[in-house]
């Protein structure tokens, strides 16, 4: 990566957490291969549920970084799904302990479908067993990283409980959630999108060229890293509204909030969240390719370029727009669906976070010097729940 050696990312404890981003092309292509081998045992699962119901509610659910991928994939599914039984929810396994008849409803059959990375956070464990408390008829789909993880031991032998284990490589060893993240992503985009495998092959196709291009493209990124800023703001719509989620937590967690962050969309940010923006700040806009959101995006981005306030501004985007003093990050390629585009979009803001914490000279691999947050949740207290 970039200048470093292995020997280099070791002294700088970023060795781990850099194998993990760079391997992901690989993670992905393994967990596609997974899916193909697996997909008539998925079908026949979701048509047997939706046999019985229509709708079935299908929550999206996990913890943190986990919680991001059902918000990430919940606006295309939503967008594509619409004459299928699934009427999709993206809600955070902490919002259900905290509240659980808010989303879980006895008389509506229900997918709980759990993203984990370990399969061991409290609440993850915790929101199923309040699912099969609370709902009565409940199905569950378990996409994890850890085989021994709990909710992988749960998910054995449980004809209602689909497992779907991840490649083994995606059990991310370092402290953020990186190839898990994107594992798990592309697996319930596999299994939830209603295109046929041979469009849902030729996209994957797509995006794995495009995210290489993000590798091929660190010396940009380089010269960024050179601008001198203490604020990271992502802005992004429809499925980029989750990415930008995600991408802000990997900046606050890997330079163990050194530098200070900010999500939102780009028609939401002038509502008030604009007022962060100052001479120390970098925005990065994740740009839909849609054409009708894009306008917005390059409205947003004109506007803060016309500001002149921002140490630095970044549009993300698959063909060159005509702007003035705006970084653009040029994926180039063939035209694709926005949650396609999450992908490379994801690594380039993983390197970011990566090289941001090794400039500031902290240890991705292992971030917090605390060591008051850690990889697995710790100190969470679960209460029993009587309805």
């Amino acid at each position: 990566m970039l200048d470093y050696s292995q020997q280099d990312l070791e002294a700088l404890g970023a060795d781990i957490t850099t194998r993990e981003i760079y391997q992901q092309p690989q993670v992905w292509q393994q967990a596609f291969a997974n899916y193909q081998k697996k997909k008539e045992q998925i079908e026949q699962f979701l048509v047997a549920i939706s046999s019985q119901a229509r709708p079935v509610r299908v929550i999206f659910t996990g913890a943190g970084t986990s919680a991001y991928v059902g918000d990430t994939l919940l606006p295309h599914l939503r967008e594509v799904s619409q004459d299928q039984p699934w009427d999709f929810y993206s809600v955070a396994t902490t919002d259900i302990l905290a509240r659980p008849l808010t989303y879980l409803k006895r008389e509506i059959t229900t997918i709980l479908v759990s993203f984990a990375r370990s399969g061991n956070s409290p609440e993850s464990v915790a929101c199923v067993d309040l699912a099969k408390q609370l709902v009565d008829n409940l199905y569950q789909i378990t996409i994890t990283c850890a085989e021994q993880g709990q909710l992988a031991l749960q998910a054995r032998g449980d004809e209602r409980n689909l497992l779907l284990l991840q490649p083994a490589a995606s059990n991310d060893a370092g402290f953020a959630m990186t190839s898990s993240f994107s594992s798990m992503l592309l697996t319930a985009l596999l299994v939830f999108d209603p295109a046929d495998l041979s469009v849902k092959t030729d996209k994957f196709t797509g995006l794995l060229k495009l995210t290489t291009a993000v590798f091929d493209g660190l010396d940009q990124l380089a010269s960024l890293l050179q601008k001198d800023f203490k604020r990271v703001i992502y802005l992004g719509a429809g499925p980029f509204f989750g990415l930008a989620h995600e991408a802000q937590l990997k900046v606050l967690e890997l330079t163990a909030g050194q530098i200070a962050t900010m999500y939102e969309s780009p028609l939401g940010f002038r509502h008030g969240p604009k007022s962060l923006v100052d001479s120390d700040s970098l925005v990065i806009v994740f740009g839909s390719s849609n054409p009708y959101t894009k306008l917005y995006d390059l409205d947003l981005v004109r506007e803060l370029a016309g500001d002149g306030i921002a140490r630095g501004l970044v549009l993300a985007t698959q063909t060159k727009e005509d702007l003035e003093q705006v970084d653009q990050l040029v994926l180039g390629g063939q035209p694709t669906d926005d949650i396609y585009l999450a992908f490379p979009y994801l690594v380039y803001a993983q390197l970011l976070a990566l090289l941001t914490a090794i400039k500031l000279g902290n240890r991705p691999d292992t971030p917090s010097p605390t060591g008051t947050v850690n990889r697995v949740v710790q100190g969470v207290l679960v209460h029993p729940f009587e309805p």
